[in-house]
């Protein structure tokens, strides 16, 4: 499976928010969002990971993009994992049905988990840009999502 290329509409979809309002499709619309799938809350590459982007947040700001991390963990795993870690980046729960927003965006792993990918989506809800890390212990750095943001 691989992520939705460039040019790609953002496929329809449903993301659990730690208030139990849905992330959809339209909350796409209007703004530059970075979707991070990432395997696992709690283990050490995710952790790794959403702490360095955090680090970074500012310049994501600067550049008019919103990061949000997406996973099959439960809302409340993923409202632990932000508190444990102390980040800013909302977590969004693709826990029920699991994975079903994963394959839509083609980065749903056949051992039950998200693969460890990054989605940029411009504000009319296409796709600018993907990457799959070759595999879930790769992390991608930050300058990779920069990359990413040049393709808007």
């Amino acid at each position: 499976m691989s992520p939705l290329a460039a040019g790609s509409p953002a496929p329809e979809f449903s993301l659990g928010r730690h208030d139990g309002d849905p992330f959809t499709r339209s909350d796409l619309e209007g703004k530059t969002t970075v979707l991070v799938f990432y395997p696992f809350a709690f283990s050490p590459v995710c952790t790794d990971q959403l702490s360095i982007y955090n680090g970074a947040l500012d310049q994501f700001a600067q550049r008019g993009a919103t990061l949000y991390g997406v996973s099959c963990d439960s809302v409340w795993a993923q409202a632990a994992f932000k508190e444990k870690l102390g980040v800013d980046i909302e977590q969004l729960s693709d826990f029920e049905p699991k994975g079903a927003a994963c394959r839509a965006f083609g980065v749903y792993h056949p051992g039950g988990f998200p693969q460890r990918a990054l989605v940029v989506v411009r504000p009319d809800a296409t796709v600018a840009w993907s990457y799959q890390a070759d595999s879930p212990g790769d992390l991608p750095g930050v300058e990779l999502v920069f990359e990413g943001l040049d393709a808007v």
